[in-house]
């Protein structure tokens, strides 16, 4: 006599209810699914071995399979939706403001109070380090006009060098082409023009501010950015003063063993012109992907003001030289605090900024 394939069906539909019963969470009922009730299951292995009976047994058979999946089915979405509600109770208590700890005139939790950004720190501990050095701190508008931004700055509107400042635009032509400016050194001319109208040369100043280009966003790179910009004119200054003041600063904000160095570049205002780069403070030299593997990180360009940015502001070059440089607060930052992507200073990532309070 051929034992029938279903014997011991009422025991694996008990087993199948008691794996059921035990699921403890919605994700270990999706992944059990397909084992209980799926291809895969016991039940669709006891469908399959239904073939070899005879018409009259395979019906019988079926009929006893498909109550015994019925039941599984339905035991399964009772789970289901046990389930769900416990995990949506757990959601919702989880999320339940506890008005009770509140109490009047106090807070039972500890408080915490707001603090400056890293950015804004960073820029309040660079004026005080360049206020030390002997310079004062100015500002100019983040809304300039084509003139300040780039012609006064002997970047006429035909000059290839505009295609180094991605420049977003805010009205074009008639009465003017107005920018969000692109860098901090038309300051540069407000301050020389103001300086010329009330004959208040020499000028020995730092200005820090936003500055605005369409960059991508990477790990050295942002499209809305600060910078502080340094102005020296005076009579007698070289370019061995420039390279003072910026070893100088080096080693004052970053630390005795950081240093800097200077290499010929190329800017429309100045001339000769250079970039100045610091040993990478994350690395320490050795090379990392911040620093492309170079050991050292570029912080901004400097040079010797050209004298037709003299000329644009009715400075006397024949008297008077002088020297700018100027370099990202963003790039400070993460320079001075080891950030190794710029992209967590605008992230506003609460773990990343209780580190800077």
């Amino acid at each position: 006599m051929t034992t029938s394939p279903l014997a011991n069906l009422a025991i694996q539909t008990a087993e199948l209810l008691e794996a059921v019963k035990a699921l403890s969470s919605l994700e270990a009922l999706r992944e059990a699914e397909p084992l209980i009730i799926g291809k895969r299951s016991i039940l669709s292995t006891l469908q399959k071995s239904l073939g070899g009976l005879e018409p009259d047994d395979r019906r019988e058979a079926g009929a006893q399979l498909q109550q015994a999946r019925r039941t599984v089915e339905a035991a399964l979405e009772l789970r289901r939706d046990q389930l769900a509600l416990g995990a949506r109770a757990e959601r919702l208590a989880s999320d339940r403001l506890d008005l009770g700890d509140v109490v009047v005139g106090a807070i039972r939790w500890p408080a915490s109070s707001g603090h400056p950004g890293l950015v804004a720190s960073t820029q309040r501990e660079l004026e005080d380090v360049f206020v030390a050095m002997g310079f004062t701190v100015s500002d100019g508008p983040e809304v300039e006009s084509d003139w300040y931004n780039f012609e006064a700055l002997n970047i006429p509107p035909a000059h290839p060098a505009r295609g180094m400042w991605d420049t977003f635009y805010v009205e074009m032509g008639e009465p003017e082409t107005v920018v969000l400016r692109t860098h901090t050194s038309p300051t540069q001319i407000h301050l020389m023009e103001s300086a010329v109208a009330s004959n208040s040369l020499p000028i020995h100043s730092v200005m820090p501010g936003r500055c605005y280009r369409r960059d991508t966003p990477d790990a050295r790179h942002l499209a809305t950015f600060h910078q502080i910009e340094g102005l020296v004119v005076d009579r007698g200054i070289t370019f061995a003063d420039l390279a003072g003041v910026i070893e100088t600063f080096t080693r004052k904000y970053f630390g005795p063993d950081i240093s800097a160095r200077l290499r010929p570049a190329y800017f429309p205002f100045t001339e000769p012109s250079a970039e100045f780069e610091i040993t990478c403070t994350i690395c320490r030299g050795e090379g990392c992907r911040t620093c492309s593997h170079t050991g050292w990180i570029e912080l901004g360009g400097c040079g010797m003001l050209d004298p037709a940015v003299f000329e644009a502001v009715g400075v006397d070059g024949d008297e008077w030289s002088g020297f700018a440089f100027g370099f990202g607060i963003d790039r400070c930052a993460q320079m001075r605090y080891q950030v190794a992507d710029m992209r967590a200073l605008i992230e506003n990532d609460v773990r990343f900024l209780r580190q800077f309070s």
